[in-house]
């Protein structure tokens, strides 16, 4: 699999002389190129466009999503709301094998530790930030007071059902604020089969031709009832078609386009390599764990998808770092940048030399990113149980401190979000807690030594599977009151608890946090200081026209629904429904390629010619998960659910040439649940046709919540 990523991944780059820049951009909403979008296009939003199609979007606490209905309906992907799916699948039930249908809201299911933020308001705060860094300053001083600036501004800006999150763009040239409108009771309404919302497994993934339905549908609640929502998204019944303009709102996570060389060739040797080797052992790990019964695959099967998207995603960003032509594009694009600096003695004067503070930087990237890995990251410690274990220690010492010099993560501000993880009603899995915890322990032991000190602390002289065993078994960390009490009780519950797991959070945090320190101060705070440089560098050589990397948080994007040649061959826009029972043939109908029950069954009642999966230029990246295509007049014509092999490139550089986005059809989404799921009801919530309160009932198989549930 490795191999072909890298051929595949080379005949993107092969194009990278020659790169099409029209449709690149994962754009802010209050810096949309709209007359690019217009000269091209022949289209600019207006501002209440884009105010609407932002009000209308929504962050997922894994991906992206959007409000369909104005009463609150959101509309994701099924491998978007897989945990939620995943934690409500109790007492017998398995609604990831079966699908979930809530036929009345009073049988819609509530999510534990589930939160989606709505981004209602934006604020440039650089000047704030920067002037928090006075003259003569170390660069780690500058770095702690722009730490303690932002955590003041989050502060003060969250409250009353608010988040706020100080989000720095361009490396740290450019500081907003964006406040978040929270909604924490989130509750399932549909979700398909796996077996189809997943269809072709790994092997199809991040590939094309598709014929996935990884849809979801969650509805936000405010004080026990359907929240009531002024902005949202319509529907398309018409779909898109080959040309056509398409946008897709959405938080794509991370992108490193405008990293230095020495950033991207810590990516290429270290950050990678330590990564694929984790994520090969993990799967190794969970396949044994799987292979134990049945039970064990149901209770692994969320974790199991994760690392096996994450391990194929993470070997096309490896891979394009890899690829010489690439490289060498980065490399005259960051020549090109130091040139318009020294050829001007007062650009010279102004930004000085930020890539060899970087380099100095990365070297200290490089000493500490393993035991910040294992340690700080809990890398060494997965599992639920143990990172409940590390937010109730941390939580309890950051607490004493004022919130602005707080680990970020633990500010006021922050806070909720941390406690509704923490409190999360899902249910724990001991014998899962146990392998993942045990092959953490092995895999930290292996890569530290085992004479590093935090290794020592963690094993405390047994084998890994012995420690796992003894920790998991003496813990009760999984009662939710248990870990309310602690976290209530503050510092002093925490030094008295005999609890092992928090015993042992004890022991190692003074060795995570010393070198979080010191990443903070002799990395990040570098970054974000000589990053910023380059990023103003940035500014005054080409402006507002190349947007800032990927960040999680909301961007805009657009292109147009349109195939592409591969090998010689072309490659249609779109694959039909009926295709999806020509694909599981080939494969003889078996896992992963075998169609559920329902779908063989009402195959009769489907239009087969129906459009189901298709592809389109704009720019995305992982993060974009569950993001709505729509069209100029806002509505919803797809959801981006995955890109192709050549895509993963994006993560350092765009080109249109083969790589493409791959999205859910709107028509493939009526045609399913009206004549498969048979959720009249549903459809027409999301169409506009109705917006009561009451659905009738459902005629298929899908399983429905039980009563605990709700």
């Amino acid at each position: 699999m490795m191999k072909r990523v890298v051929l595949r991944l080379c005949l993107l780059t092969l194009c990278l002389s020659g790169f099409s820049y029209a449709d690149e951009g994962m754009w802010l909403f209050n810096a949309f190129p709209k007359d690019k979008v217009q000269a091209k296009y022949g289209f600019a939003p207006d501002q209440a466009w884009l105010d609407h199609v932002r009000l209308s979007s929504a962050r997922a606490p894994n991906g992206s999503s959007s409000f369909v209905s104005p009463d609150g309906l959101i509309f994701t992907n099924h491998h978007i709301a897989q945990e939620c799916i995943h934690d409500l699948s109790t007492g017998g039930k398995d609604y990831m094998k079966s699908g979930f249908y809530a036929p009345t809201r009073a049988e819609e299911a509530k999510c534990p530790g589930v939160e989606f933020l709505v981004l209602e308001n934006i604020e440039d705060v650089t000047a704030k930030v920067n002037g928090a860094a006075k003259p003569g300053m170390s660069m780690s001083d500058a770095g702690k007071a722009q730490r303690e600036e932002m955590g003041s501004l989050e502060k003060e800006c969250s409250g009353n059902g608010m988040r706020c999150d100080v989000v720095t763009l361009y490396s740290g040239a450019m500081y907003d604020l964006y406040k978040y409108k929270k909604y924490d009771d989130v509750r399932l309404v549909f979700a398909p089969e796996f077996d189809i919302a997943f269809f072709g497994g790994d092997t199809d993934n991040f590939e094309y031709p598709r014929y996935d339905l990884d849809i979801s549908f969650f509805r936000a609640y405010e004080n026990g009832e359907p929240a009531k929502i002024h902005d949202y998204l319509k529907w398309s019944p018409a779909g898109a078609n080959q040309g056509d303009l398409v946008f897709v709102p959405g938080h794509p996570g991370r992108t490193g386009r405008l990293l230095t060389m020495d950033q991207l060739g810590f990516l290429r040797d270290y950050q990678y390599p330590l990564q694929l080797n984790s994520y090969t052992r993990r799967i190794d790990a969970l396949q044994k764990f799987s292979a134990q019964s049945a039970e064990n695959e149901r209770q692994a099967q969320s974790d199991f998808f994760g690392l096996q998207n994450s391990f194929k995603a993470v070997t096309g960003y490896e891979a394009g770092l890899k690829d010489k032509d690439l490289m060498a594009q980065k490399a005259a694009d960051e020549k090109s940048l130091q040139q318009f600096i020294s050829s001007d003695p007062q650009r010279k004067q102004e930004f000085g030399d930020p890539w060899a503070q970087i380099a100095k930087a990365v070297d200290v990237q490089e000493q500490i990113y393993k035991p910040l890995f294992y340690l700080d990251n809990l890398g060494g410690f997965r599992g639920d149980l143990a990172h409940y274990a590390r937010d109730i220690v941390r939580a309890a010492a950051e607490k004493q401190l004022p919130s602005n010099q707080r680990i970020r993560g633990f500010q006021d501000s922050q806070l909720p979000t941390l406690e509704q993880r923490l409190f999360s009603t899902a249910p724990v899995y001991k014998s899962l807690e146990r392998a993942e915890l045990a092959e953490s322990l092995g895999e930290m032991q292996d890569v530290l030594g085992a004479g590093d000190a935090g290794v020592q602390k963690a094993l405390a002289g047994k084998s890994p599977d012995e420690r796992a065993k003894e920790l998991i078994d003496g813990t009760k960390l999984e009662d939710v009151a248990l870990r309310k009490q602690l976290y209530d009780g503050g510092q002093a519950a925490v030094d008295a608890s005999t609890d092992p797991l928090i015993i042992l959070m004890r022991q190692v945090d003074p060795d995570a946090r010393a070198v979080h320190n010191q990443d903070e101060d002799q990395v990040q705070s570098v970054l974000r200081n000589s990053g910023g440089s380059i990023g103003k560098a940035l500014f005054a050589d080409k402006g507002l026209s190349v947007p800032p990397d990927a960040t999680f948080t909301l961007r805009l994007s657009y292109g147009a629904i349109e195939g592409y040649k591969l090998d010689g061959k072309n490659v249609s826009w779109f694959t039909t429904m009926g295709g999806a029972y020509e694909h599981a043939a080939q494969h003889g109908s078996k896992p992963p390629y075998q169609l559920p029950e329902s779908w063989l069954k009402y195959k009769s009642a489907i239009n087969l010619k129906t459009p189901y999966d298709t592809v389109s230029t704009p720019d995305i990246i992982g993060g974009n998960s569950g993001s709505p295509v729509i069209n100029k007049a806002g509505e919803v014509v797809g959801i981006i659910f995955d890109g192709n092999i050549e895509s993963l490139a994006w993560n350092f550089a765009y080109s249109d040439k083969v790589a493409r986005a791959v999205e859910v059809d709107s028509r493939a989404i009526i045609e399913s649940l009206k004549q498969i799921y048979h959720a009249d009801a549903l459809v027409n919530e999301i169409t506009g046709m109705d917006a009561t309160a009451t659905r009738p009932h459902s005629n298929t198989k899908m399983d429905r919540p039980t009563p605990r549930q709700q």
